[in-house]
């Protein structure tokens, strides 16, 4: 998954289905989420791209979407917040979660 900055998010907001992990490097449940949403990024390929913000690096990004804990997950459909999670969730929770909300 790309980690990516303010310009690179904006740009994104223009597709249909963007699942954003907001992370830090220091987080244990973030580190934890990761290779379960890595796995997910292929197999949601074309319906839903998948990427990461880093707190640290962008906390501007962070504050905008009001990002208390991380990690915290948000669906962004067609450039508007469609569902968020914050902290770890199982692969199955975390797939019904976006299969609910990509249908």
């Amino acid at each position: 998954m790309k980690v990516v900055n303010q310009d690179e998010f904006n740009k994104l907001m223009k597709e249909d289905a963007v699942l954003v992990d907001f992370f830090a490097t220091w987080c244990g449940p973030c580190k934890m989420l990761s290779p379960l949403l890595e796995s997910m990024a292929s197999e949601y390929e074309g319906r839903c791209q998948f990427v990461k913000v880093d707190v640290d690096q962008e906390p501007d990004l962070a504050g905008q979407f009001g990002i208390m804990a991380v990690p915290t997950v948000i669906l962004f459909k067609n450039g508007k917040q469609a569902a968020s999670f914050a902290g770890y969730q199982a692969k199955p929770q975390v797939q019904q979660w976006l299969d609910s909300h990509l249908a």
